[in-house]
């Protein structure tokens, strides 16, 4: 009994010294501050940071040393409307879509070229207020190095969770379209690319083997794809199957690039969960929404920056063009029907076919398509999170979560334009952005 005593009192003794010793990253004085995305902001509160988290919030200004802390930074953000940094549940890190450039560049580029060209992209994402992303579609060889680099601290960027190659059928949305084939056998386009069931199973375990945080399969055609092949469905019930309970076994959640009403619904039939794009839904897909507990990332900002586009590249692929000019009008309608029938939805931009950056803009259009500012807020916030299973760490900034925060000159809640005005980014505890 003695010897358990001691032993005892040992381990206290450690916990206690490590309590002691603990990194404190500061204190943060926020004028208004939302900590549960889905209640209302709250004033005038002291949040403290320490090991990267919120360790403690207190009503109203306490000078640190009130708290027993000594020698913190305070942050005085007393003018300010705090929150939870935005996640992006849709982003393409590794390109970004522009006229200007050649199409043909990437015959001269090697994977380092695009590492090196991302970083701009990362640290544009950052800045805008995004903390973490969900990166769906970028060559495996660059988007993992990206994301360790990052993890280390060796570049700037939010955190990122990416599924590297997209599972595609042969010539379909996600594999390589227009050039000879000895060029795209020599670009390895393999990864992710099946036919049939058994194929499609191997693809899962295959991209998850280099490493994918989450599987994104393109279910339909899709409108970047230069290819007169449709939206519809382009993976059969039988290989979406396969795919989705490969990756759940495996621990990884799946989402659905999806344009065609058929293509998504036996998506949602199949377990996927989540469906990006969603274009055309019809009520059929809305119940299935529903039953499943699936969510929609709608991508409002890659519709209207394509349909922008359209009307003053001559050079954009007719096959291209054509399918911007049949998608990109109904695609209003689908997310106003999900919105009104309670559709759990997700914030997600396709941001690479839009500027890195301007992620925000895609609030503005969930606004004028219906959505209330605090419905918005808590798409990129509570929402995201549990999208990604990462509700224990990121999405509300109670305590015991990642210190993921920004800071914004105007309530977001009142104009919903004030997210792309963001001052102040913190990531896990480290200021990465302070215009104060």
């Amino acid at each position: 009994m003695k010897k358990v005593k001691t032993v005892l009192l040992l381990a206290s003794t450690v916990l206690a010294s490590f309590s002691a010793f603990a990194k404190v990253d500061g204190v943060i004085y926020a004028g208004k501050v939302l900590v549960k995305p889905e209640e209302d902001a709250l004033t005038k509160q002291t949040l403290v940071l320490e090991d990267g988290k919120v360790s403690a919030i207190h009503e109203g200004y306490i000078l640190p040393h009130k708290l027993g802390l000594k020698d913190v930074k305070l942050y005085d953000l007393k003018d300010y409307y705090v929150m939870p940094g935005m996640i992006d549940m849709h982003v393409h890190l590794t390109f970004e879509r522009d006229k200007q450039v050649n199409p043909h560049a990437w015959l001269t580029q090697d994977d380092a070229d695009y590492a090196l060209n991302s970083i701009p992209y990362l640290q544009k994402t950052l800045d805008a207020g995004f903390t973490a992303v969900r990166d769906l579609g970028a060559r495996y060889q660059v988007i993992f190095p990206l994301k360790r680099a990052v993890e280390k601290q060796l570049i700037t960027g939010p955190r990122i969770f990416a599924s590297g190659n997209a599972i595609s059928a042969t010539g379909g949305h996600g594999d390589m379209h227009g050039y000879r084939r000895d060029l795209t056998e020599t670009m390895n386009t393999s990864l992710g690319i099946c036919d049939g069931a058994a194929d499609c199973q191997r693809a899962v375990r295959e991209v998850i083997k280099y490493g994918a945080d989450v599987i994104k399969i393109t279910a339909t055609g899709g409108v970047l794809s230069n290819t007169a092949a449709g939206v519809n469905q382009q993976l059969t019930d039988d290989e979406l199957n396969a795919i989705v309970n490969t990756a759940h076994n495996l621990g990884r959640k799946v989402t659905a690039h999806a344009h065609g009403t058929q293509g998504v619904n036996a998506a949602i039939r199949a377990g996927v969960d989540s469906i990006e794009h969603g274009s055309y839904l019809d009520d059929e897909s809305i119940a299935l929404f529903k039953r499943h507990g699936a969510y929609l990332v709608p991508t409002l900002l890659a519709g209207h920056t394509v349909s922008k586009e359209v009307l003053n590249n001559p050079n954009m692929p007719k096959a291209i063009a054509d399918k911007v000019r049949q998608v990109a009008p109904v695609v209003e309608k689908s997310f106003r029907n999900a919105l009104k029938n309670q559709v759990n939805i997700a914030f997600g931009t396709d941001s690479g076919v839009s500027r890195h950056g301007d992620n925000a803009k895609e609030a503005q259009l969930m606004v004028e398509f219906g959505m209330t500012p605090k419905q918005v807020l808590v798409s990129a916030t509570r929402s995201a999170a549990k999208l990604l299973g990462q509700e224990d760490n990121l999405g509300s900034l109670e305590v015991g979560k990642y210190a993921d925060i920004i800071a914004l000159k105007a309530n977001p809640e009142e104009d919903i334009s004030a997210l792309s005005e963001v001052s102040f980014v913190m990531k896990n505890g480290v200021v990465y952005k302070n215009q104060l």
